[in-house]
């Protein structure tokens, strides 16, 4: 895809909301629509969940994904318009994000495998708080953490549940990892802490038959896990497109200051 030339095929991916629904039927009639091997671009119209689902089906093709918001929040996405589209395309300014893996065993000894461009959670599946066990790098950094859960976050996903949850936000290009605890009972203290991204986190659940945990990468969700391998997946990349002026940094900066 270039600047110097317009974008001629593009393929829609619309959220099943009304709204969604009929922003892609009216782009499709306007520019026409590409299938996803013969695409140069993917349009995903609707919210930021829209986004992550557009994101996992093209993880692999190599395809730019730029988002118009026919959500609720849009975080993700760009300000939705019928003029121009391709001419915006080929203006905007390209990020490249890297998803987490997940390795999650159960207590069967089944192993699960699942990417998370947004973050990777563990929460308690019962009334009883979960006991977990924190290491990074092979260390153990938190012998015993009893909580709701605990999550790690990429810099995309530290605007979502993690900030939610009083973690950190993180600028898109920063080479770090947010950890953060949900609800933590003890160390009570303990708000979590900024990792580099090429920590490898390992979570190991304690007391598992009593205090069951699930463990959830973006929408995956696995339950009954003894343990959870985390570490940043950089063979794999993922390009969004933000108008000029519009970019993920700017709108992390902007929610720093209240905007």
């Amino acid at each position: 895809m270039s600047a110097n030339r317009p974008i001629e095929r593009i393929a829609f991916a619309a959220s099943a909301t009304e709204d969604a629904q009929a922003a892609r039927a009216a782009l499709a009639a306007r520019y026409g629509e590409a299938s996803l091997d013969e695409a140069e671009v993917v349009v995903a119209l609707g919210g930021d969940g829209q986004m992550l689902l557009t994101l996992h089906e093209v993880m692999g093709r190599g395809l730019p994904i730029y988002g118009m918001n026919r959500g609720s929040v849009g975080f993700l996405m760009n300000d939705y318009s019928e003029e121009a589209l391709p001419e915006r395309i080929a203006a905007a300014e390209r990020a490249v994000i890297h998803p987490l893996t997940m390795r999650a065993r159960d207590c069967e000894g089944r192993v699960h495998i699942a990417k998370a461009i947004n973050e990777v959670q563990l929460w308690r599946q019962t009334y009883q708080a979960a006991k977990l066990r924190v290491e990074v790098d092979g260390k153990v950094r938190l012998a015993e953490l009893t909580c709701d859960g605990i999550l790690v976050a990429t810099p995309t996903g530290s605007t979502a549940y993690n900030l939610s949850a009083h973690g950190p936000l993180l600028p898109l290009a920063s080479p770090l990892l947010a950890m953060t605890p949900i609800s933590p009972f003890r160390p009570r203290r303990w708000r979590g802490a900024l990792l580099p991204d090429r920590a490898a986190v390992a979570i190991e659940v304690l007391e598992h038959e009593k205090r069951p945990v699930a463990a959830v990468a973006d929408n995956s969700e696995f339950r009954d896990i003894r343990r959870v391998e985390i570490a940043l997946d950089r063979k794999t990349s993922l390009t969004m497109l933000h108008d000029p002026g519009h970019g993920l940094d700017e709108r992390i900066l902007a929610e720093q200051f209240g905007w």
